[in-house]
């Protein structure tokens, strides 16, 4: 989906339609934070018998979360551990559990899951506890949950909330009124340690939090070879993928195109960024999320500007996920 103008506070449209949204929305807004409030309190999580480290977030949208569990199950593995992702495979048609593999298409998946499981062990399930036994059945000694933070129903054995620093929590309201998936009090209160993702100061919702934070950002795997680009994604803040190629990247960004989360490019969508490509003599770029999503005999055409969390204190990162490998 692609996020309304109010949920951003530094929109000034926001502040001339609040009060319109507010009485509108607020209702609705209750109602989800009640449901998640209840949902939290009543249900008894499965103790999977094995570790599971839950790397979520409090809002809507993208984070930086995908990327954290990437580092953090890359370490883990490294320490000769078998370690593997768990993703729910959002829009994806496969109910799981499923080992995902190159065979598997983002239809069938999810897009985020197939982004894992090109660097990884990747498994999704839409029933959490029943992806966490199948996992465990099958030798996986550590569970790395991609997004789960407001999903009780398996045991965490660390939980980590990654925050955009650059909009921590938008209007600071809960879905629908804001991007907010909980009040950031509640979230934070479950919550061993949190990543700040980018440049941007401490939110004031932290300053009571006891556990660990960290800041991290997202660092280019490999340079895109000079040139002029045209790039386009649909992910939580394009926008942000966009001032990265520029500011990280260095490359000329010549245009680029902003679609809605999760998107899925159509024949009309590839024709008319290839009709751009060709009038303005730049190539197609995009994320790796967005890659995956493409039919192959486009993905030859467009090339992947992958990136990595790379975190200021990777020291106190592997810390904290030796807590769980104690």
């Amino acid at each position: 989906m692609r996020e309304p103008h109010f949920w951003t506070v530094t929109d000034k449209r926001s502040r001339a339609s609040a009060p319109v949204v507010k009485l509108l929305l607020t209702p609705l807004s209750m109602l989800y934070r009640w449901a998640g409030h209840r949902r939290i309190a009543k249900t008894a999580p499965l103790d999977a018998g094995l570790p599971v480290v839950c790397i979520g977030n409090l809002t809507l949208g993208g984070a930086g979360k995908t990327p954290v569990t990437a580092a953090a199950r890359a370490y883990i593995t490294s320490k000769g551990v078998r370690a593997a992702s768990l993703s729910r495979g959002y829009r994806g048609s496969t109910i799981g559990p499923t080992h995902v593999g190159a065979h598997n298409t983002a239809a069938e998946v999810g897009d985020e899951p197939l982004m894992l499981a090109a660097s990884g062990e990747a498994w999704i399930s839409k029933d959490r506890p029943a992806g966490a036994r199948a996992m465990k059945e099958a030798g996986v000694q550590v569970i790395v949950m991609d997004d789960g933070h407001q999903n009780p129903t398996l045991k965490k054995s660390l939980s980590i909330v990654v925050i955009d620093a650059t909009n921590p929590f938008g209007n600071g309201h809960v879905f629908p009124k804001g991007p907010l998936r909980e009040p950031v009090a509640a979230g934070l209160s479950r919550a061993d340690a949190v990543v700040l993702m980018g440049n941007g100061e401490t939110p004031a919702g932290l300053t009571t939090f006891k556990g660990v934070v960290l800041r991290a950002h997202l660092a280019p795997l490999a340079p895109l070879p000079p040139g002029r680009y045209i790039a386009f994604a649909g992910i939580g803040r394009p926008e942000r993928f966009f001032d990265s190629l520029q500011e990280q990247q260095g490359v000329e960004l010549v245009e680029g195109v902003p679609y809605p989360d999760h998107h899925a490019f159509t024949p009309s969508d590839i024709a008319y960024l290839m009709k751009l490509s060709k009038e303005r003599d730049a190539r197609l770029v995009t994320t790796d999320k967005d890659h995956v999503r493409l039919s192959p005999e486009v993905k030859d055409h467009v090339m992947r500007a992958s990136v990595k969390a790379k975190f200021e204190n990777e020291a106190a990162f592997h810390a904290l996920l030796d807590r769980v490998l104690r």
